[in-house]
């Protein structure tokens, strides 16, 4: 009887991973290069220890950008424009996002995953966000987890951009990170998560002063060219100087409101700056909204762009990017030159 018992246990389970196996990577992609990733030393490293420097895409919003969370558009990006990772920015705000359409808004980041793992790309669901819903961000990513958290292609981002005005680190963000990691850990006790700071998250030197408690957890760090300069350059190497570990999840060529002209020279300086400290990117976005921010001119298709179809700030991440990847650029620790 006790095998019984034992079985009865266990069929849930069984079929649970039946469902969703452990997908192989491709060969060569960079999920099957580097593994799964983790956090050391106040480092993003890969499975073999190694400083792991990913480069790619933010998708816009979901809710205002649909066409482009789609297999195609994710396949374009691995195959053209040499991305390591996606970014789902999973639309919280407003009365159109995953608080009033959980099913649609999760199948949307399902379909980015499943592309992403097809393709062997590394995947940040983005709980995309400047006010705080600690239980609907728990209900949605706790829910991604389940699905997904046994796959090493999946990060988490727990709440995009905390405000600036009224907005503490110590008194409201962090409380709210430790609700809503804290389930995804209960799920989920291996991959990396990442945590947004107040300011649009730019305060990461105040979330150096009093981290969160888990392990494999960095932090984003905002800029758009255009507006933040050497002043956020400064607060973060202050952040780095503490041993936090910093991804960006989110910048523009452009100023913050999205739109302008682009700012070649800032973004070079931040481009510069990211690679000594060996730190990751996405930009902002795939989309194809009328700003300058957006890298995809109004109408563009879901994948097979032309030079044509793409803004100018689509021409110059797409130059990066690709570039990146010829010269395959790698890290070998902070402040080490990318060769």
């Amino acid at each position: 009887m006790r095998w019984k018992r034992a079985l009865d246990w266990l069929t849930p389970l069984l079929l649970l991973i039946l469902a969703y196996p452990a997908a192989a990577q491709p060969a060569g992609s960079p999920v099957a290069s580097h593994g799964a990733l983790s956090v050391k030393d106040g480092q993003i490293v890969d499975e073999h220890g190694e400083p792991f420097v990913m480069r790619g895409m933010s998708l816009f919003w979901s809710q205002w950008a649909p066409q482009y969370y789609t297999g195609e558009t994710i396949d374009w990006l691995a195959k053209d424009w040499k991305v390591d990772v996606v970014r789902a920015a999973i639309a919280a705000e407003g009365n159109d996002g995953a608080r009033q359409h959980f099913d649609r808004e999760f199948a949307k980041a399902s379909r980015v995953i499943d592309a992403a793992v097809a393709n062997g790309l590394y995947v940040i669901v983005d709980w995309h966000a400047h006010h705080a819903f600690p239980d609907e961000a728990e209900t949605f990513l706790t829910a991604i987890a389940r699905k997904y958290g046994h796959l090493p292609n999946l990060i988490y981002e727990t709440w995009n951009e905390p405000l600036r005005e009224g907005v503490e680190w110590s008194r409201d963000v962090k409380p709210y990170h430790l609700q809503v990691i804290g389930a995804i850990r209960a799920i989920d006790p291996d991959n990396l998560v990442i945590a947004g700071s107040p300011s649009w998250s730019q305060d990461v030197d105040l979330a150096a002063a009093d981290p969160l408690p888990f392990t494999n957890t960095a932090y984003t760090l905002h800029y758009y060219a255009g507006t933040h300069k050497q002043g956020l350059r400064d607060k973060a190497d202050v952040a780095l100087g503490k041993g936090l570990a910093l991804l960006v999840t989110e910048f523009g060529t452009v100023d913050a409101t999205g739109d302008g002209p682009l700012d070649y020279a800032e973004s070079e300086r931040w481009w510069d700056w990211a690679e000594r400290n060996c730190i990751g990117w996405m930009a902002w976005s795939i989309g194809d909204r009328d700003e300058s921010s957006a890298s995809l001119k109004p109408g563009t298709p879901v994948g097979n762009w032309s030079e044509s179809d793409l803004t100018d700030s689509g021409k110059l991440l797409r130059q990066k990017l690709r570039g990146a990847a010829e010269r395959k650029a790698a890290c070998h620790g902070p402040s080490a030159s990318i060769r």
